[in-house]
């Protein structure tokens, strides 16, 4: 209770002895009242606790931001060491830059028969009584060796290269739609693209000149000559697949193609001949090659016959065939002067190469 002097209500706020004077010595000052954090109790927390009703805020903690940079940036430098790693000790790792493809150097020969060719109208017959009587029919002539990795190439990446160059040889020898003078499209998307340009100037402007002859691409008869008298074409052969330098593969092919053809536009009636085809290619792969299956063909060396050698053989191959004998003469001369031309070849086909009937 207050004294008599007091006033019933106590003393009023801001008069002279008021409660005011107890706190008179206490100074908050603006720097304080910044740094006070306070946080109001809730209710139901003053009724339990009995707590005041403010509580001071402890101050925010920065570690945990700091904590979880310095983590992401060791995950950073970790991936960042082991790709360097990796690269280093890879052993089939992709050369930086890759050499340009060389351009296809190509030899075709004609071989010119002795006498009339022999002809018959059983086919089967023809091939049972030439040299070709055991050879395989079609793709099955032309098996995949055993292959092995090399110092700088895997098991997988040889056996790419052996199946690439076989996939060229059957488009390229054995395609009924490319062997009569028709789509190229299926022999072209195997090559290098750096080939392209020659393989395309082959056939818009062929010439004679050991780098732009279509018959040094592919088996090409003259449709307006000769058709298929059997599309089961016999072809015996090896492959070999061997590396060249840390970055090349190479593979060479040795095959012997017959084929069963008469005139065009005869009938089954007429008489069919055998003629014989026998490529050596060699076939090089670097590893862009092997990821894309293209191949750069590097050298094509082709003997045929039985035909003319007065005859041109570089676009088209144009064969004699049954009862039909080799015109007389040679192929055309050649200026020895010009060093930018080839010598024109010529063989004769052994008798023993065609059918004894």
């Amino acid at each position: 209770m207050g004294g008599p002097a007091d006033p019933p209500e106590g003393t009023p706020e801001g008069a002279p002895g008021g409660g005011e004077d107890e706190y008179r010595s206490v100074v908050f000052d603006e720097s304080f009242v910044r740094a006070a954090r306070l946080q109001e109790y809730s209710a139901q927390e003053r009724i339990t606790d009995h707590a005041p009703a403010v509580r001071r805020r402890p101050p925010l903690r920065r570690a945990g931001l700091s904590r979880q940079a310095l983590v992401l940036v060791v995950l950073i430098a970790l991936a960042f060491g082991t790709a360097i790693y990796m690269g280093v000790r890879h052993p089939y790792q992709t050369p930086a830059a890759r050499e340009p493809a060389d351009p296809l150097r190509m030899t075709v020969i004609p071989l010119a028969p002795e006498g009339k060719v022999p002809g018959a109208t059983d086919v089967e017959q023809l091939y049972a009584s030439s040299p070709a009587a055991q050879f395989r029919i079609g793709a099955e002539g032309i098996p995949l060796p055993a292959s092995r990795r090399t110092a700088h190439f895997s098991d997988g990446q040889v056996v790419t290269a052996l199946i690439t160059a076989k996939d060229y040889i059957v488009r390229s020898s054995l395609d009924p739609e490319v062997l009569t003078g028709g789509e190229t499209r299926s022999v072209r998307v195997l090559l290098d693209p750096d080939q392209l340009d020659q393989f395309d100037q082959s056939f818009t402007r062929p010439t004679a000149d050991g780098r732009h002859a279509p018959t040094g691409w592919l088996v090409r008869f003259d449709p307006a000559r000769a058709q298929l008298a059997d599309r089961q074409i016999r072809v015996q052969g090896t492959l070999q697949a061997a590396e060249t330098d840390s970055s090349t593969l190479e593979v060479t092919s040795d095959h012997t193609f017959v084929y069963a053809l008469r005139p065009a536009g005869a009938d089954r009636e007429a008489k069919a001949s055998l003629f014989t085809v026998r490529r050596e290619l060699h076939f090089r792969f670097d590893r862009e090659d092997l990821r894309l299956h293209q191949a750069q063909l590097v050298v094509s060396y082709v003997q045929a016959g039985p035909l003319s050698c007065a005859e041109d053989s570089a676009t088209h191959l144009r064969p004699l065939l049954a009862g039909q004998t080799a015109k007389e003469g040679g192929p055309a001369g050649t200026d020895p002067y010009a060093t930018g031309s080839t010598p024109a070849l010529c063989g004769a086909l052994a008798p023993g190469a065609q059918p004894k009937l």
